[in-house]
């Protein structure tokens, strides 16, 4: 069996497989894996450690990770599985299998190695089983590696997918150009509504003052057109900057159909 869900070990990537052993003994059910998984002695005749392959290096290992994310088999993979499994003769039944965690990483490696793969129900609990007892399976292992290991190599995984490049100095000005363009269209779209709204109540204005953020002042300054008289001309015309418009305005309020 091969999972690439398995801990990570040294910031090392362990690669392995686990022939199956005394399943006449529990059936191969899933109610007798599941029995089986809390007691290492019934587990360890399910399944035996028969190769695995750890990387030299943290990259190494990040790197398979993010293929196994992606469903691909990477070079590596490949060779560890071809060398520790028989070839398959086309036109004839394999005597084995390969359990897989992920089906679509099992697709991948039945096409190109033509290894049979399964991913099932069975398999998955097979391998939720090996998990707790990994470090019982490799003999050099010692305390706190498992966990030291996980934490690591699960930072790197994070912020490999956060893909964040320091380098990309430029992406401040893209987004700042993007929230200013942003921002031009929820202006636009907020005058229209008060253009709108204020129509109910003044529908003569919008022919007198075109421009949206005088038009806004200027409503502001109104508010009530019963209450508009010729003392609020002067502050109307610092507003738009011209006495006649602001004579119409006043003049258009007194008949105003609003």
């Amino acid at each position: 069996f091969w999972d690439g869900n398995v801990p990570f070990v040294r910031n090392c990537f362990w690669v392995f497989t686990f022939p199956r052993y005394g399943l006449d003994e529990i059936g191969q059910s899933i109610e007798a894996v599941q029995s089986s998984i809390s007691d290492l002695n019934r587990f360890g005749k399910v399944v035996k450690l028969a190769a695995f392959q750890p990387f030299d290096f943290p990259f190494d290992a990040l790197n398979q990770c993010n293929s196994v994310s992606e469903g691909k088999m990477t070079d590596e993979l490949q060779s560890f599985l071809e060398l520790n499994f028989p070839k398959v003769k086309e036109g004839k039944k394999s005597k084995f299998s390969l359990g897989v965690g992920d089906y679509k990483i099992g697709s991948h490696i039945s096409e190109v190695t033509k290894i049979p793969c399964q991913s099932n129900d069975f398999v998955n609990e097979l391998l939720r089983g090996v998990r707790p007892h990994f470090d019982r399976f490799i003999k050099d292992l010692k305390s706190g590696d498992l966990e030291k290991a996980q934490l690591g190599l699960g930072h790197s995984y994070s912020r490999a997918k956060v893909k964040f490049n320091v380098n990309r100095v430029d992406n401040m000005a893209i987004q700042s150009i993007f929230l200013i363009d942003t921002l031009d269209k929820d202006i636009n779209s907020f005058s229209m509504r008060v253009r709108e709204w204020y129509s109910w109540h003044f529908p003569e204005l919008v022919k007198i003052v075109n421009d949206n953020y005088l038009y806004a002042k200027v409503a502001k300054s109104i508010e009530d057109k019963q209450h508009l008289s010729e003392e609020k001309i002067p502050g109307l015309t610092d507003i738009i900057g011209d006495g006649d418009k602001a004579k119409e305005i006043v003049e258009a309020a007194k008949a105003s159909m609003g």
